[in-house]
């Protein structure tokens, strides 16, 4: 059932239906955050024959592609505020040698989704036919 959300060696993956019924396997760039359609991933990824692929929810796929941008990109703007954010909660907990609250984990989550949408509208106006904000306010049921 399309789409469909995974992490492919910790690299977040999206397989989505094309409009001739087809489908389209979509990965997030290391270098630049966008999609990179990447279709020679989706027989391993659906017949599960590499090891680590793991299925994930809408709502956990949005927060495990924002985790991966906040690590490996680095910018100027609203969103990277919001990453520095995030990592300044993360901080404050590891100095004070504890795990992070329920609020402050209910925080991350919340600055996540915000972030997710900001960047995929980003890359929308930009072109980028992978970009897909609405995935944010998908539910499980979806």
């Amino acid at each position: 059932m399309l789409p469909s959300y995974y992490l492919y060696y910790q690299s977040p993956v999206k397989i989505v239906e094309t409009p001739e019924g087809g489908a389209r396997t979509w990965r997030v760039s290391i270098d630049t955050g966008g999609w990179q359609e990447e279709n020679d991933l989706f027989s391993e990824i659906v017949f599960d024959v590499g090891g680590e692929i793991f299925r994930r929810t809408p709502e956990d796929f949005v927060q495990e592609v924002e985790r991966f941008r906040a690590h490996y990109l680095e910018g100027d703007g609203p969103i990277f505020a919001l990453y520095e954010t995030i990592q300044a909660l993360r901080d404050a907990a590891t100095a004070e040698d504890r795990h992070l609250t329920p609020r402050e984990r209910a925080l991350i989550r919340g600055i996540r989704q915000r972030t997710f949408v900001m960047f995929e509208e980003q890359l929308r106006l930009a072109g980028d036919p992978g970009a897909d904000p609405d995935i944010a306010g998908r539910t499980v049921r979806d």
